[in-house]
């Protein structure tokens, strides 16, 4: 006879009922259904295609950088070395950022070749990011904090100022760094270091980022793996500094190291022992700071994952260049997936306290609770608040161009400029104004007019007398572009400056003028004399 629940399937043991109150039935949690993350990316790449698109029609991309990148993808598509007129003569591209994985795309350019190409691959690629977040926290958390998660992260002031200025090659690195640390919070450790190993190929400083990533892995994981990926970080990002894009550069060296120059303080040493200070000097690194972590509602702060963000705000806060300091450009997407990661990390944990049955460390259902998903009663206040802290910040940022009725106009003035770019042919070359250059860069060979970077100087906005033009036309644009992300103005130059410079085409050099219309002048060099070398006589 049996005496002992033990002897006992556990399928036949049931907890006595109490007659005067009935048990209540359990209606277990809906899961989140497989397709939900791939339909948050569909929807956030045409919200992204939609604005990056537009804001190109109307002529409010740039040269520097959508132009730059153009003409590196032509390249590659054409089986060439990213040598790029924009940056120089004769300027490989390598030699100033190495992102050797921007050439995957150039069998997509080949196909359809126009910078809109590279604007709906970068919104795909921004897209993408959301999937491996919304599935980790349709799992650990439930459907509901995998929509927050996805409006969130899709939202996020980090991503829509990535997807409306320019193509950038870390566009390649945001969904590959999501995919990363999905793996990195459901302890899958080789698949966490096999999606985050080909951030060495996207852009020098992301070997810092992996190393973090082998760090993280070494706390919590196989130590030995962790180590190993951590040393293979800092030694891929030293060797691409210090051999690869000098080997790269005409004149040698390290095109952006000047931003993280010690000659303010005079020596290395003095520079370190201010870096707490220049951290957070001037003001606009300490908001930039809260930013980074405000669409998580700071939630992201309590988890160790925010930890894999401090390479990307350390190079940041350190350098001398105004640009990377603020919320404006690109520099700011690769940190959103690691703020939604953090976010999903640090609920995760309150929720198995307060759901002993509720998901594992890994995101999947426990054994105690088959479906994983109880309810999400104590995470109804974080989640609302993440939805607000989007909603508040959203206006401030590119995404909500889309309500502005400027967005969908076509002024004469955008009308004026194409029509004059259409007398240019195919195959010319031309010096073009920074918002006119990627109009041209599909069919054309552009460089900035006036001519920038002077011998490869990027950082010197103060030339003393610049370089003939040699182009075969000239393409200028007086009218001040809309500021967003740049400063109000003319760049790189002042206006003063660049009407002199087109001036001075004309008289001095021999440009006629073509046309000119709204604000817009189209010059062409005049025909060479018969027997002529470079336009000299010989």
């Amino acid at each position: 006879m049996r005496t002992s629940t033990d002897e006992i399937p556990p399928a036949a043991v049931t907890a006595p009922s109490t007659p005067s109150t009935p048990a209540a039935p359990t209606t277990p949690a809906k899961a989140t259904a497989p397709w939900v993350p791939w339909a948050w990316a569909a929807a956030l790449g045409a919200l992204y295609a939609t604005v990056a698109v537009r804001r190109h029609l109307l002529l409010r991309t740039t040269g520097y950088d959508l132009g730059i990148f153009e003409q590196a993808v032509r390249a590659y598509a054409e089986l060439r070395a990213p040598v790029v007129p924009l940056r120089g003569e004769g300027f490989n591209l390598l030699g100033d950022h190495f992102h050797p994985l921007v050439a995957a795309l150039a069998p997509l350019y080949r196909l359809w070749p126009s910078p809109l190409c590279l604007l709906v691959a970068q919104s795909a690629l921004l897209a993408l990011a959301v999937v491996p977040l919304t599935r980790w926290a349709g799992r650990a958390l439930g459907p509901g904090a995998a929509h927050t998660v996805a409006a969130g992260y899709g939202l996020s002031w980090g991503i829509s100022s990535a997807a409306a200025f320019d193509f950038h090659e870390v566009a390649l690195a945001v969904p590959l760094l999501a995919f990363a640390l999905e793996a990195l919070g459901r302890r899958r450790w080789r698949a966490a270091v096999a999606w985050a190993a080909p951030l060495l190929l996207v852009k020098e400083d992301l070997g810092l980022t992996l190393a973090a990533i082998g760090g993280y892995i070494a706390w919590k994981g196989p130590r030995g793996l962790g180590l190993l990926t951590a040393a293979a970080g800092v030694l891929g990002s030293a060797v691409e500094i210090a051999v690869l894009l000098p080997a790269f550069h005409p004149a040698g060296g390290y095109a952006h190291g000047g931003n993280l120059d010690e000659s303010a303080y005079g020596s290395l040493l003095s520079t370190l022992a201010h870096a707490p200070l220049d951290l957070l000097r001037p003001d606009t690194k300490a908001t930039t700071l809260v930013m980074v972590f405000a669409p998580s509602a700071l939630l992201a702060l309590r988890s160790p994952l925010a930890l894999i963000a401090v390479p990307t705000l350390a190079w940041r806060l350190l350098s001398d260049n105004g640009f990377h300091w603020g919320t404006a450009f690109h520099y700011s997407a690769v940190l959103m997936p690691v703020v939604f990661a953090g976010l999903i990390d640090a609920l995760t944990p309150t929720r198995r306290e307060k759901h002993p049955g509720a998901a594992g460390p890994d995101g999947l259902p426990s054994p105690d609770r088959p479906d994983g998903l109880p309810s999400t009663r104590h995470l109804r206040a974080p989640l609302a608040t993440v939805l607000a802290v989007t909603a508040v910040l959203l206006p401030s940022f590119p995404l909500a161009q889309l309500a502005q009725r400027a967005t969908w106009r076509t002024t004469p003035h955008i009308s004026a400029a194409r029509e004059l770019l259409a007398r240019i042919p195919d195959g010319a070359s031309v010096a073009a104004s920074n918002r006119l250059v990627p109009q041209l860069t599909s069919r054309c060979t552009v460089v900035v007019f006036p001519t920038f970077p002077v011998e490869g100087r990027l950082y010197e906005y103060r030339p003393g007398r610049l370089p003939r033009p040699t182009a075969e036309w000239i393409a200028f644009d007086r009218r001040a572009p809309e500021a967003w992300p740049y400063r109000t103005g003319h760049w790189p130059y002042p206006i003063q400056r660049q009407e002199a410079e087109l001036t001075a085409a004309k008289k001095r050099y021999g440009y006629r003028e073509v046309a000119t219309r709204d604000g817009i002048t189209l010059l062409r060099a005049a025909p060479r004399p018969t027997g002529a070398v470079n336009g000299a006589p010989r």
